[in-house]
């Protein structure tokens, strides 16, 4: 009996020894939870790093100075690594706003690359050095990065907005601001906060910018957009995308400005359809109404 004993708890351990292995191997496949891609615009590359369980971070490079700027750089070895994979000169940090999961890696990174330009627009971000308001501008190598202020998730959340050029097709950078089909929640702003920022900031971009977000919630997302608008074809459409696209193990990003207006239903408040649904007739209540509602959903 005691030897029975002994054997079972030999083999309990060696299979959380296997576990602690398979968790923490930073070589396994599991821990990515999408499979890194790039994706080529007009004079510059984006690289998408898969980080944590669902977040994403990001490589801007400038294909003719092959200079690069990191996003949210969360898991600071996948970035260094990836740099390296690429060929190109690390220069700067772009931090969408100050929580751990797209700011904690802040410090060991600089620790690694004390020469990186580091931005955000709240204090409470780790290695900040340049604090920036709303409309500030800076480059990476050739290309232009202004600074949206888009406060509600937290405050102090900046989404980035990329140009290469006249006639280029842009791209913005929008932390937990915007999602694919969906919004962040309202930490430390209001449903007005996010109905200026979805809708007078960054719905007044092109409609054809691309939008690369902070985390992979967009079937999720999609199924609250349906439950609010059961009809909308778009919602459907790339409802059936996006499962296919996860079930591929692959990012469901980037989407554009244009098509959040068709299927993102904070980004429709002022649709009729959407105001329906809630029971309001003024998008700042209905961007609450529904909120509240994707809070429980």
């Amino acid at each position: 009996m005691l030897k029975s004993v002994r054997r079972l708890v030999a083999v309990r351990s060696a299979l959380k020894s296997i576990s602690a292995v398979r968790h923490c191997s930073s070589t396994s496949p599991l821990e990515y939870h999408s499979k890194p891609l790039r994706f080529t615009q007009a004079n510059m590359d984006v690289i998408l790093l898969p980080a944590l369980k669902d977040n994403y971070m990001y490589l801007i490079i400038d294909q003719a100075t092959k200079e690069c700027a990191c996003v949210d750089p969360v898991e600071p070895e996948k970035v260094l690594n990836a740099v390296k994979e690429m060929g190109v000169k690390l220069t700067t940090l772009m931090t969408t706003h100050h929580h751990w999961d797209h700011a904690g890696g802040n410090k060991e990174l600089v620790s690694k690359c004390p020469q990186l330009s580091v931005f955000g627009g709240d204090k409470q971000i780790d290695g900040l050095k340049e604090n920036v308001v709303h409309g500030d501008e800076f480059k990476i190598g050739q290309l232009n990065v202004r600074c949206l202020h888009t406060p509600c998730h937290t405050t102090g959340h900046i989404c980035y907005y990329v140009t290469a050029g006249e006639g280029e097709d842009p791209a913005v950078f929008t932390g937990d601001t915007l999602f694919i089909a969906g919004c962040g929640r309202f930490f430390e702003g209001t449903p007005e906060n996010m109905k200026t920022a979805l809708i007078d900031i960054l719905g007044e971009l092109p409609p054809k910018t691309k939008v690369y977000c902070g985390h992979e919630y967009t079937v999720n997302n999609l199924k609250f957009a349906l439950s609010v608008e059961p009809k909308n074809q778009d919602m459907i459409t790339k409802m059936a995308w996006a499962q296919t696209k996860r079930n591929e193990n692959k990012p469901t990003i980037p989407s554009t400005i244009g098509d959040e207006f068709k299927f993102n239903p904070f980004m429709r408040v002022r649709e009729a359809s959407v105001m329906n649904y809630t029971g309001t007739s003024d998008p700042v209540e209905t961007m609450g109404f529904l909120r509240k509602a994707k809070d429980k959903f």
